[in-house]
């Protein structure tokens, strides 16, 4: 499913140059991450030992035994349980950095705000694991606990919702394709964060306006995108997979009811959107909404960020409206 040229929005189109010039405070360093990853991992480690101990009386530690080996998981219990679901989490980074340590508060506060159990899944990243390790190590996960949902600490599988932001949106949708084509039950619903669904972030050839508008400027830049997918998938037609890309996929029938929220000032905007509208198109029950203003990676941001608030009242409606 070849995507067309999605439209600029028009709110985009109109940050001002003060404004641009104040997000600008907020643009990541620029770095060569095909050389530059561990470093960025370094960084991570240390920023999560810094923050870490406050968060440990929140989450234990579990392994899931797969026939690929034991998958570590990270489950984060909210001081008060409001709902019965189990959101399992798959990281951000790029398939490349990122892990259960450097995305725990993230997940501490999605417990806290949305009261379920949440459990992280710390898959094999590239380099090291290029395409598919990573997307089996999570597709295993998701499998057992559908199987066998008590494992899970829920009665019925459509307890289990993926959840993911960037490359973990990508991992959750490419997860969800797996279990139909392999006729296997598929979680209930899907929350999908600012995801990846294209293979394609060369302003001079992508089809979305989002990646020619907001590629340079801000948390995320188009270069990265492609040295992210240089070190998952280092053969450039193998991205065009929809288990890299689900956007190419043809059939997306028989997926789960699902929650798109994209990040306005983000160069993924556009494909998440279009990604929506194609799972609708595909007669699955879905809902996209785009926080204005906000960056790529917001979830991880405090919070008292009006970005995280208002996604998680999105998220908290759709947990309550949208039956498992």
């Amino acid at each position: 499913m070849e995507p067309t040229a999605a439209p600029s929005s028009p709110r985009s189109a109109a940050v001002n140059p003060l404004f641009r010039a104040v997000l600008g405070l907020f643009a990541a360093p620029r770095l060569n991450l095909r050389e530059d990853y561990p470093k960025v991992r370094r960084v991570q480690q240390v920023l999560a030992a810094v923050r870490g101990p406050r968060y440990r009386t929140a989450y234990r530690e579990a392994m899931a035994s797969t026939e690929h080996g034991d998958i570590p998981v990270r489950v984060f219990q909210p001081r008060r349980k409001r709902r019965d679901d189990v959101l399992l989490f798959f990281h951000g980074g790029g398939w490349v950095t990122g892990d259960i340590e450097s995305y725990t508060p993230a997940c501490a506060t999605m417990a806290e705000l949305t009261g379920c159990v949440v459990a992280s899944v710390d898959y094999r990243l590239a380099p090291e694991h290029r395409f598919p390790a990573g997307l089996q190590d999570c597709f295993d996960v998701t499998r057992r606990l559908l199987q066998d949902p008590q494992r899970a600490g829920v009665q019925d599988a459509g307890q289990i919702v993926l959840v993911g932001d960037s490359a973990g949106g990508n991992l959750a949708a490419t997860v969800s394709l797996m279990l139909r084509e392999r006729g296997l039950p598929v979680a209930g619903r899907q929350i999908l964060l600012y995801p990846v669904t294209h293979w394609d972030h060369d302003p001079q050839t992508s089809p979305f306006a989002s990646v020619r508008h907001h590629g340079e400027d801000y948390r995320l830049t188009n270069s990265e995108v492609q040295d992210y997918f240089e070190l998952y998938v280092p053969e450039p037609q193998d991205r065009r997979n929809p288990l890299v890309a689900p956007l190419m996929a043809t059939d997306l029938s028989g997926q789960p009811a699902s929650l798109v929220i994209t990040a306005e000032l983000d160069l993924l905007c556009d494909e998440g959107e279009e990604y929506g509208r194609a799972l609708r198109a595909a007669g699955n029950e879905v809902r996209v909404h785009r926080v204005d203003g906000a960056l790529h990676g917001f979830i991880a941001l405090p919070r008292f960020s009006r970005s995280l608030r208002e996604a998680y009242e999105v998220i908290n409606d759709f947990l309550d409206e949208v039956p498992a």
